[in-house]
């Protein structure tokens, strides 16, 4: 157990599958206490399990990071069952439908804006004062490599994952002398139920088309942006605040 994380308290929205899973277990091998939020409250209880295997405390809340009232709550019973917040990893998001860009609904842009846009907005609006109660703390953002280039069918994807990266650079300007670092991650296709939803992973054609767009030769892997998760919230990132962190497999570098 590193004494750096000993005793410190995390929230990971996202929780019940896939990056969110793997980062709320990487928090708990580290002895942090975790606090696991997801709409999904059934494959929540799998990461419940999980964490509790690493000897960590863990707190499940069902959350919706669209409804300001629940991500209200969700930082309040964090603060009330463990005291303080020191980490943030604000990962809960959709992908939404794959359409050209003249062809979305306004509902539909307003649903897929509403979790990877506003929500994370919303998660920092509570997150932050109550780190700032604890002395301070590290949020890290969970973008997306389309956060920084286009892709063709994905317009209003590729739109919240550019405006999270800038309201992580804003954010982070506004509370650096707090204390608080605040970055953003940006993954490449990563192996999760997201990719299985999209039939990238279950099609033998697709899996290996989308391979090809990494010149490292294969998909991503949920740990390795835990890793890197657990990277951004340490003392060894002490002089990062506002970046966007690029866990590709070289595919922006083509």
């Amino acid at each position: 157990m590193d004494t750096e994380f000993k005793n410190k308290v995390a929230i990971v929205t996202g929780a019940a599958t896939g990056i969110g899973r793997a980062t709320a277990v990487a928090f708990a091998e580290k002895g942090v206490n975790v606090v696991i939020a997801d709409i999904n409250q059934d494959e929540l209880e799998e990461t419940q399990s999980l964490v509790k295997e690493k000897k960590a405390k863990v707190l499940v809340l069902k959350t919706d990071i669209a409804d300001p009232e629940q991500v209200k709550k969700m930082v309040e019973e964090t603060v009330r069952e463990f005291g303080r917040l020191d980490y943030a990893c604000n990962n809960a998001g959709t992908e939404g439908v794959m359409k050209k860009t003249a062809d979305y609904s306004v509902e539909e842009w307003d649903h897929l804006m509403n979790i990877n846009l506003k929500g994370q907005w919303l998660c920092m609006k509570y997150e932050i004062p109550a780190m700032l109660e604890s002395g301070g703390g590290s949020i890290v953002n969970m973008s997306s490599i389309l956060g920084t280039v286009g892709f063709q069918e994905a317009a209003v994807y590729t739109a919240s994952k550019h405006g999270l990266i800038g309201l992580t650079k804003a954010a982070a300007l506004e509370y650096a002398k707090d204390h608080i670092r605040i970055n953003t991650i940006c993954p490449a296709f990563i192996e999760t139920p997201m990719l299985e939803r999209a039939g990238i992973t279950t099609d033998e054609e697709t899996r290996q088309a989308t391979i090809a767009l990494h010149p490292i030769g294969r998909l991503g892997k949920a740990s390795e942006i835990a890793d890197a998760v657990i990277w951004l919230s340490s003392a060894q990132s002490s002089f990062v605040t506002g970046h966007a962190l690029l866990v590709d497999g070289g595919y922006t570098a083509r």
